[in-house]
């Protein structure tokens, strides 16, 4: 049973630190400069919602569901994403600052990043099948036992991925950043 059902809405500059987010579904919603950070926004269903510049950093969303949603230019710090309900999970990244969250063990395939900070982010035995991370910054982010088939690393950098522990078949990298495989043994190209 639904708490509450919210459809076509928009929800602009509220503080869900000081105004509890209502639990309940939320169906083609835009949110438009919220803040969620460090609230407990847990079993709530987003469905074909649209975040633009919200705080989500340190937010608890155990359980939660984003189906078909967007995010852009947010701020996802810390966000622990491996506790979301895996259930139709799926969603995009535009501009966004997702360092230190995790997608530990999430089957998350055609996932697109565009434009974001991903530094220090865990991606351990994640499914990421198809997917794309264009011009993002990888910066001593774990990629370990990741499935990264057919998935898009060409116009991203500083990514650290070894080819021994991962699932690179069909994926796209540049001569340029082909090194980012190679750092694990430690030779010198130049």
């Amino acid at each position: 049973m639904i708490d509450n059902y919210f459809d076509n809405e928009t929800f602009s500059k509220i503080d869900f630190a000081k105004t509890k987010i209502k639990k309940g579904e939320y169906d083609h919603c835009i949110f438009s400069n919220c803040n969620f950070e460090n609230v407990h926004a847990s079993a709530i269903q987003f469905i074909e919602c649209e975040f633009v510049h919200c705080n989500f950093s340190n937010a608890i969303l155990k359980e939660t569901a984003f189906k078909d949603v967007n995010f852009v230019n947010c701020k996802m710090i810390g966000v622990k994403f491996n506790e979301l309900n895996p259930f139709l999970l799926q969603f995009t990244f535009t501009g966004c600052q997702l360092s230190f969250s995790s997608f530990y063990q999430l089957k998350i395939l055609k996932t697109k990043f565009k434009n974001c900070n991903l530094q220090e982010v865990d991606f351990t035995e994640t499914v990421l099948i198809n997917s794309v991370f264009d011009e993002c910054d990888l910066k001593n982010t774990v990629f370990d036992q990741t499935n990264l088939e057919k998935t898009d690393f060409r116009t991203s950098v500083n990514f650290n991925i070894n080819p021994d522990t991962n699932r690179l078949q069909g994926a796209k990298f540049t001569k340029e950043n082909v090194l980012g495989l190679l750092s694990k043994y430690k030779i010198d190209i130049e």
